[in-house]
């Protein structure tokens, strides 16, 4: 006895809801990346117009790392060393370093790949417009991108001291 199949499964049909699945993902997936391609540059860097001149800023900054319990191991003048270099370079620009001990031991006793972007770093620079900036890395978003110990260490504790040392530097 033969049993006929009245309405066998379509199979088009399933072949066709996977294609739209995985083409969906894929869109998806483009659109995504694409997405993080241009916002995360500028989520990376803050930014933030300083209220003083330059030297005052530089100023600024230096006595809030130490009035925080940092301490600032080293600063470049790129605008000087450019020029030492013969590449003329009008506007100012400085890097001071920033460094907590404390926080440092911790990161470096888990994850010492990670000293490659220690010290933290803030440069202190003059725009085309006359005005002086100040940049630093989002400290709080690098740490959380790494997670343990780095998440823990700069996504929270550098980052808020980081917040404070900034808010001493621009504040009126």
């Amino acid at each position: 006895m033969t049993v006929e199949m009245k309405n066998p499964p379509n199979t088009k049909r399933g072949r066709r809801s996977w294609l739209s699945f995985l083409v969906g993902l894929l869109v998806g997936f483009i659109g995504c990346g694409l997405l993080a391609y241009h916002l995360l540059p500028g989520m990376m860097i803050i930014t933030e117009a300083s209220p003083h001149d330059f030297e005052q800023t530089v100023a600024r900054l230096h006595h809030a790392i130490t009035s925080h319990g940092w301490s600032s191991p080293g600063q470049i003048d790129l605008t000087d060393a450019l020029v030492k270099k013969g590449v003329p370079f009008d506007p100012r620009v400085q890097v001071i370093d920033l460094c907590q001990p404390h926080h440092a031991r911790e990161v470096l006793q888990s994850d010492r790949y990670i000293s490659c972007l220690m010290p933290c770093a803030v440069s202190v620079w003059e725009g085309d417009d006359g005005r002086t900036y100040v940049s630093k890395m989002n400290t709080g978003l690098m740490g959380q991108m790494f997670g343990g110990t780095i998440a823990e260490v700069m996504g929270s504790k550098v980052s808020a001291d980081e917040e404070k040392i900034m808010a001493d530097v621009l504040a009126q």
